[in-house]
């Protein structure tokens, strides 16, 4: 039998403190991330996580099915693809900024649901991008090489 009571709203919405630590975790092993393609210089694999970070945006405007959001949302991962491709041969800080401004954006797609369907998503992936250029600033003012 279905029960027709009424759900409070925030307990529907249920909590984000699982996306949130899953994020810290993921956010831990995209920091650690060059360890296992010990092969490419870190820069390399930082800007390639920043640019397929930024891109999965486009597959929730995708499914969004607004134009203008699947506008807005190609625009934005270009210019992380821009950041990122700067970053594989330029300053290390680049990966920080490119990573920190992420969050930031998905904090704004958390807050307005600019693109619906991504309740869980933007809080998780503030969190692997906070935890990870904070890692990366670290490892930046601790002197360890991003270029060989």
């Amino acid at each position: 039998m279905i029960s027709t009571t009424a759900v409070p709203a925030s307990s529907e919405r249920g909590s984000l403190r699982s996306p949130v630590a899953w994020g810290v975790v993921v956010g831990v092993l995209q920091a650690a991330s060059p360890l296992a393609f010990f092969w490419v210089d870190s820069a390399t694999v930082y800007a390639l996580g920043l640019a397929v970070i930024a891109a999965v945006y486009i597959g929730f405007a995708v499914a969004d099915g607004r134009r203008h959001v699947l506008a807005v949302e190609m625009v934005v991962a270009a210019t992380f693809v821009v950041v990122a491709a700067a970053a594989v041969s330029g300053p290390a800080w680049l990966i920080v900024a490119g990573l920190a401004g992420h969050g930031v954006k998905d904090m704004w797609q958390h807050r307005t649901g600019f693109v619906s369907g991504t309740r869980w998503w933007p809080p998780f992936c503030a969190a692997v991008d906070f935890v990870a250029a904070a890692l990366i600033a670290v490892a930046i003012v601790a002197g360890v090489p991003f270029l060989s």
